[in-house]
């Protein structure tokens, strides 16, 4: 198995650090490591350095030692865009978990017109608070090194004005008897922003879908089958990632 990755606000400049607070506890704690294992340092942000475990203190406390040099990973050359709408429970940390998992780039909550779940007030920051979490988690699960961003929450004129700036923009529509385009082949950029928008379980409302296409967006379809709203956003950032060579 990769080292674990664990997350610090800034790379050390010498080849010493002590991990303490949560992130240690997790480290001695939760996963019992002891000297000698490897372990990843990164700040989430594309910065990371490897180094050993030279001892475990107290319940909190990794010493590490042989972090020479850091290291930053390019940004993608293709960038992949969710903008999420909110599902009802969990559904959301599931959506968030899987998609970071998998490789998105930036996730974008939405407040859909047909959305049952409303982010108002303290629930609704608490709401972003806990898809920020889920994905620093599941960033750090995944061994990633430059974890999402996931954006304020969205109203849908400010969904359609970044369709308007991206370089390949879609709504994701599974409506039959809607014109739209498999995702699997259309024309993809192959530099630059990538869009798409994953409406909620009623569906993206004609008004939306007119809105969205004037900023220029695309309706595609993802297959023959009707996925829910926290699984559609995982499968099409996987069908992107291998369209634009990102798993290659």
């Amino acid at each position: 198995m990769t080292a674990p990755v664990f997350v610090i606000e800034q790379l050390p400049d010498g080849p010493g650090f002590v991990l303490e607070g949560s992130e240690g506890r997790h480290a001695v704690s939760v996963k019992r490591l002891r000297a000698g294992e490897d372990v990843v340092l990164t700040d989430g942000r594309g910065h990371w350095a490897e180094g050993v475990v030279a001892a475990a203190e107290g319940k909190d406390r990794l010493v590490i030692t042989g972090l020479e040099s850091v290291h930053e990973e390019p940004r993608p050359g293709v960038r992949i865009t969710v903008v999420q709408a909110l599902p009802k429970g969990d559904r959301g940390e599931v959506a968030v978990e899987t998609m970071t998992e998998t490789g998105v780039d930036v996730i974008v909550p939405w407040q859909a017109a047909r959305c049952i779940t409303q982010w108002k007030g303290d629930r609704g920051l608490k709401s972003l608070a806990k898809w920020r979490s889920t994905s620093r988690e599941a960033g750090k699960q995944s061994r990633r090194v430059r974890f999402p961003d996931v954006a304020d929450a969205a109203t849908t004129k400010q969904v359609a004005a970044l369709l308007a700036t991206a370089d390949f923009a879609a709504v994701l529509h599974e409506d039959r008897g809607y014109d739209s385009e498999p995702l699997a082949t259309v024309a993809l950029p192959d530099q630059g922003d990538i869009v798409l928008v994953v409406g909620p379980e009623g569906g993206v409302s004609p008004e939306e879908l007119a809105l969205f296409a004037a900023a220029g967006a695309r309706t595609c379809r993802l297959g023959p089958t009707v996925l829910r709203t926290s699984t559609a956003g995982t499968a099409a950032t996987a069908l992107l990632l291998g369209r634009t060579g990102r798993w290659s």
